[in-house]
């Protein structure tokens, strides 16, 4: 693969121009496209095959008119019992036919009529059905919608709309281009050039370009939700930074030991490139294997992030070489540039109308090699307290763990929305008003020739159910075969008090005859999700931990480096669930992120921070520990060999893994609690692996295995294909002396 890789880079280096057009005419085409057949994005989740979903799909089927969007106006008088009086009774009238008359809302139901009224007749709560689904509401009806009550509360009352059309599709504002201008910086300070930073992240913005442009473009044959290209956007922008930044740090590397800026070019894109291609495979599988999961939403969200990550890959392996053709030697710091040259034996390509790439010579000699830098520093004290090292690492990882056992998964409601947002005022003024149960009711569906019976007798059933507040009584629909009944818990949506009364309820109605009886509703479809992810989080986890073992044996011919590599994720993993846990499930130092209620993790945050985090693991594992074999195969002992690659790969690494933190913690400053969780976890996950695991506690190990870390019983050995990332076969081909510990 290396020998392929680097006539690739070669190639295009001297079709540079060619190769950057054809990428900016496949950014604009991909622009356009976007532009013309972008479609809606879903907010909601939905889990085919749960009961909840099912009796979804039967409302829509039989009971069409209660299968839109519905909305929950809060209303709030001045004083208690003014909603007895005859004004008070004029002004909700008021408020609700101006509800009905909104656009796409077929009625709403006035609270005096239907004993929506608190006992202390103060608050009320009006509903207001929509003809069509959440995801299908315009942007229009929504902005009407929480317009409405205006003149109401020119009286002097308080009016609150709220409800599950409310969910909409995350904004992406200012607040994450922080993460992209710090990465700026990063680059501009790793490489000490303004051309090779610049050129870096216009080649990384390029491919994050064409990627979200792509999937927007999709998203009017598929259906995506609403956090599927914030995730898309989060891995494209990370990924595509850090893979250009590795290919170019080769580049420049060669250009030092002396090498024409076409060679240096082949070297960068064989070798560094190979990694890359290895590291965004790794990345690509683990999402991609979302779909064994069998949920669509998570699939799609799985897929549209391995799609972006996958031009990302490309675009480092063809056009980071064609713009680095155009850099030449200015990809370089100023002090770095005037050392003395002479004409490469091995000849370069030329191109007529740019003489910069071709007419520097390269050095005669090699400049002598830096060892004295933090990286080799870091390395040499590691490996000398290896034990001490390896025993305070696993101490802090274990205690940072320590929160993981009471992780709690959930869909997010409206009770931990931004305080001040819409949906959060409705909700707190609902709760106020009438308790938490009635911020997160349930819906009881009722099928069958015998509906009507059925419905009348399965509110007593309900009733006797531990944690009911009330149960609304039965709509019918026009044929008679369908009802729908209402059920208010005691407690919160998120609460594990409702969990269980959900559970409970099914229990209850299982024995009804006569009719089909099922429990949905945004609580329940909430609580059936979470279900199933935490079901399907042990079979991916092990899936994941297998497939690293297994592509790292293939990539280091060795059994204890993958083991070692597995077993540092599942370090990771654990220590950032725990962080993660405390700040956003627990509320400790919550305030710091910016997060005003603490709630349970979202439901999918576990296991698709398994997916990414994996991907990103082994980009950190490929870059050191291929470098590392790489010496060790051409002569240095395991000692050398693992220091020489922690302190040839420690700055580029520790740049990468700065990049990845600051764009995912751009994220961090989103309203969105989905978003914001999502950010910081990535982020959280990318330091402790990078700086923790990767750059402290691998160095130790194979420090301590020695030689051993690089022992494969010769059946497999033989068995195995030979990938080649750290271009060993690339150096035979070019001539270069011959590999010694293979």
């Amino acid at each position: 693969m290396a020998t392929l890789l680097y006539r690739l880079g070669r190639g295009a280096l001297r079709r540079r121009r060619l190769v950057v057009a054809l990428w900016l005419v496949v950014l604009v085409v991909a622009g356009l496209a976007a532009a013309t057949l972008r479609g809606p994005t879903a907010s909601n989740f939905t889990m085919p095959g749960t009961e909840s979903q099912r009796a979804l799909d039967l409302l829509s089927e039989q009971f069409p008119a209660a299968s839109g969007a519905t909305g929950t106006i809060a209303v709030k008088a001045p004083a208690d019992g003014q909603l007895g009086t005859p004004e008070g009774q004029a002004v909700v009238q008021e408020l609700v036919q101006e509800a009905s008359a909104l656009p796409g809302v077929v009625g709403a139901v006035n609270p005096l009529q239907v004993g929506a009224v608190s006992p202390n007749g103060r608050y009320a709560l009006v509903q207001v059905q929509f003809a069509t689904g959440g995801d299908e509401v315009t942007d229009e009806q929504r902005t009407a919608y929480e317009e409405v009550g205006a003149a109401v509360e020119a009286k002097g009352w308080q009016v609150a709309p709220g409800g599950e059309v409310l969910g909409g599709e995350p904004e992406i504002g200012s607040t994450e281009a922080i993460g992209v201008l710090v990465a700026a910086i990063v680059l501009i300070i790793t490489f000490g050039s303004l051309v090779a930073a610049g050129m870096t992240m216009l080649n990384a913005l390029i491919g994050v370009g064409v990627g979200m442009a792509g999937l927007f473009a999709l998203s009017g044959v598929i259906e995506l939700t609403s956090t599927a290209p914030i995730l898309a956007l989060m891995l494209g922008l990370a990924v595509g930074i850090d893979y250009s930044l590795f290919i170019t740090s080769r580049h420049r590397q060669n250009l030092l030991e002396g090498m024409s800026p076409e060679e240096a070019v082949g070297r960068a894109v064989g070798t560094a490139g190979s990694a890359v291609v290895f590291a965004g495979a790794t990345v690509v599988i683990a999402l991609a294997g979302l779909a064994v999961v069998n949920i669509p939403f998570l699939t799609v969200m799985g897929l549209a992030a391995a799609a972006t990550v996958t031009i990302a890959v490309l675009v480092a392996i063809t056009l980071q070489p064609a713009l680095l053709g155009f850099a030449g030697h200015r990809v370089l710091p100023r002090r770095l540039r005037a050392v003395p040259t002479a004409t490469v034996a091995d000849g370069v390509g030329t191109d007529e109308d740019d003489t910069d790439v071709t007419d520097r010579p390269a050095a005669t000699t090699s400049p002598i090699e830096d060892r004295t830098g933090f990286g080799f520093r870091w390395a040499r004290l590691v490996t000398r307290f290896r034990v001490p090292v390896i025993l305070v690492s696993l101490l802090g990882l274990g205690l940072l763990a320590l929160p993981t056992p009471d992780m709690r998964l959930a869909l997010p409601d409206a009770s931990t929305a931004t305080e001040g947002s819409p949906a959060r005022v409705a909700s707190d003024l609902t709760t106020e008003g009438f308790g938490p149960g009635f911020t997160g009711r349930l819906a009881v569906v009722v099928a069958g020739d015998d509906a009507q019976a059925t419905a009348a007798a399965v509110p007593q059933v309900i009733q006797r159910t531990e944690n009911v507040l009330a149960v609304a009584p039965p709509q019918l629909s026009p044929d008679g075969r369908t009802a729908l009944l209402g059920v208010v818990p005691k407690t919160g949506p998120t609460d594990e008090a409702t969990e269980t009364l959900v559970h409970d309820v099914r229990e209850a109605v299982g024995g009804v005859q006569g009719a089909d009886v099922l429990l949905t509703g945004a609580t329940a479809i909430g609580i059936d999700v979470s279900e199933k992810l935490s079901d399907a989080l042990p079979i991916y986890l092990l899936l994941v931990v297998g497939l690293s073992v297994l592509l790292l044996m293939l990539v280091f011919r060795s059994l204890l480096v993958p083991l070692k590599a597995a077993l540092g994720f599942l370090l990771t993993v654990a220590a950032t669930f725990g962080i993660t846990v405390a700040i956003f499930q627990q509320g400790h130092l919550a305030s710091l992120v910016g997060l005003d209620t603490p709630a349970p993790l979202v439901s999918f945050l576990p296991i698709l921070l398994i997916g990414i985090l994996f991907g990103l693991a082994m980009d950190y594992e490929v870059f050191l520990v291929s470098r590392m074999r790489e010496d060790f195969v051409h002569g240095d002992t395991a000692r050398e060999a693992t220091i020489s690659g922690m302190g040839h790969g420690a700055r580029v690494v520790t740049a990468a893994a700065l990049i990845m933190i600051s764009v995912f913690g751009g994220f961090v400053f989103l309203d969105d609690p989905i978003i914001k969780s999502m950010g910081f976890a990535l982020a959280i996950g990318v330091a402790i692996d990078a700086f923790v695991v990767r750059m402290t506690i691998v160095p130790a190990v194979m420090s301590l295995l020695g030689d051993r870390a690089w022992w494969l019983p010769r059946w497999l050995n033989r068995a195995l294909p030979n990938v080649d990332i750290e271009g060993e076969g690339l150096r035979t081909h070019l001539g270069d002396r011959t590999p010694t510990h293979v």
